[in-house]
């Protein structure tokens, strides 16, 4: 249902319920949360697996963007 709808608004294909998921998570870390309580949020067992849905590396700096000339 999810990857039908997102398909209809346009969105990328790969969007799914897990994307949702790791955005929740990362929001969550960017707010100050800890990736220990992040885990028991999302019923891991594990806090390496929560890390799998971190996704607050994956922003691009200023300074990356700047180096685009073109």
């Amino acid at each position: 249902m999810i990857k039908r709808r997102a398909r209809d608004a346009g969105l990328p294909g790969e969007v799914c319920a897990h994307s949702f998921r790791g955005t929740g998570i990362t929001e969550y870390l960017r707010a100050g949360g800890t990736l220990e309580t992040a885990a028991r949020i999302a019923g891991h067992e594990s806090t390496r697996t929560t890390q799998l849905y971190n996704r607050l590396e994956d922003e691009v700096s200023l300074d990356e963007i700047e180096r685009i000339h073109i």
